[in-house]
């Protein structure tokens, strides 16, 4: 390979790098020090436990095929 050739390839490579990074979808929860589900203290994170977080995502899914429907 040629010089041009990698430096195209690298370019072109941050470029869909940077258009990934500006089109994915931004977090929508905030830490607060409470769980998103029970509202137990939590230090680091949105839930207290595995469980919190798949009710609370069980949940989400539901919303989201309710507004679809």
């Amino acid at each position: 390979m040629h010089a041009d050739e990698i430096d195209n390839a690298a370019e072109l490579e941050a470029f869909n790098l940077q258009l990934a990074l500006a089109n994915r979808p931004h977090p929508t929860m905030r830490f607060t020090g409470e769980c998103h589900y029970c509202e137990e203290n939590v230090s680091t994170g949105f839930f207290c436990c595995s469980e919190c977080r798949e009710d609370h995502e069980r949940i989400e899914r539901a919303k989201q095929q309710r507004r679809v429907a």
